[in-house]
């Protein structure tokens, strides 16, 4: 695969007064296109309210920092307000509605990760917006929207026209937004910094798993995802998704070194990534990471609702599932330097601490 799979930062799309969307392009990170995944953070600043929109593919939102308000109406439903905060996971499948609101003087910024497998360009997410100058009713003949929602016209036309931002708008102080309401949280959101770990390797690393058991809606949206923190110095074992997914990969914090082996054991990346990079992992290549001293965090999607990957070191890992017949031959070596080899990595951990 000659793809060209270096990490990037995204670029901005749009936004000016009450905050900013960006996104990454399938044209710098040729990946999107070729595995349809899109990828765009959205960064309010105080009172910053993202308009009303849906979107062409389903995504999983996840929190980076800060505190807001998301509006969320799935299909047919009645709409969930919920208090959103940094580690907030929340899938979102095709035809939800969602607002996006900040009231406090951090700024908030999500992420979207997602699949554009249905959407109208490969790599991209499309946003449909109900209201604003390029909303869906300003297409709309007045006629028409005046007989759809039943309105004369000049109030129609006041509806339509009224708001004349595009995407994020800053709303006034003493703007009284609708308050969110706890219950409304179950189901639909999970909070990845709170929630049970699924691994915790001491001094090695811990990750957090969502899928259709903790978060429903997963199911629904296609894909899973993970949230992984790595210790300081310390090594994610190589492994790969051994059921055809690709994975998606964001720098939440920290720093560290990633290596990707592909076919023929070509070494296809070989780089240093930090906090806001994005790089994605082709099916069935082999992805390591190595922490710098502060540690790394990542929040990952995979393109199937409950992945399983196929790990290369450790206890769990392939080679110590052979027989030491088939290690000896595979590796052309005496029974002694196989008796070496599998003493190693005893024990069952995905995260291996620093050298001693």
């Amino acid at each position: 695969m000659d793809i060209d799979l270096s990490p990037r930062l995204p670029k901005k799309s749009y936004g000016d007064n009450g905050g900013s969307y960006y996104s990454w392009s399938p044209s710098e990170l040729p990946m999107l296109r070729e595995g349809n995944i899109g990828a765009a953070k959205l960064a309010l600043e105080k009172n910053g309210f993202a308009l009303p929109r849906y979107s062409d593919s389903s995504k999983v939102a996840y929190v980076l920092q800060g505190c807001g308000t998301a509006g969320i109406v799935l299909p047919e439903k009645e709409e969930k307000v919920v208090a959103i905060k940094k580690g907030d996971a929340i899938a979102l499948p095709f035809g939800v509605i969602t607002w996006w609101y900040n009231k406090d003087d951090a700024e908030l910024v999500v992420l979207f990760l997602g699949e554009t497998l249905k959407a109208h360009k490969r790599g991209e997410f499309t946003d449909f917006f109900v209201n604003g100058t390029n909303g869906i009713f300003t297409g709309f003949s007045t006629e028409f929207v005046c007989r759809a929602w039943d309105l004369d016209e000049n109030l129609v036309k006041t509806l339509v026209t009224k708001q004349t931002g595009n995407g994020i708008v800053k709303l006034a102080d003493n703007f009284a937004m609708t308050e969110p309401k706890a219950e409304h949280r179950n189901g639909m959101v999970l909070n990845c910094e709170e929630a049970p770990l699924d691994v915790d390797i001491k001094n090695g690393g811990r990750v957090v798993v969502l899928n259709t058991k903790n978060l429903p809606l997963v199911g629904e949206v296609g894909f899973g995802a993970d949230l992984v923190k790595l210790d300081g110095s310390a090594m994610c074992s190589p492994g790969f998704s051994c059921d055809s997914a690709l994975q998606v990969t964001y720098i939440v914090s920290g720093s560290g070194r990633v290596q990707i082996v592909g076919v023929d054991g070509r070494r296809v990346l070989e780089t240093t990534v930090k906090a806001g990079n994005l790089f994605i992992v082709p099916r069935f290549f082999v992805v390591s990471k190595i922490a710098d001293p502060d540690g790394m965090s990542w929040f990952s999607i995979v393109t199937t609702p409950n992945p399983i990957f196929t790990h290369l070191a450790g206890s769990i890992g392939t080679w110590k599932s052979l027989s030491p017949q088939v290690i000896q031959a595979a590796f052309n070596v005496t029974p002694d330097v196989e008796e070496a080899f599998r003493s190693k990595r005893t024990a069952d951990a995905i995260f291996f601490p620093p050298p001693k």
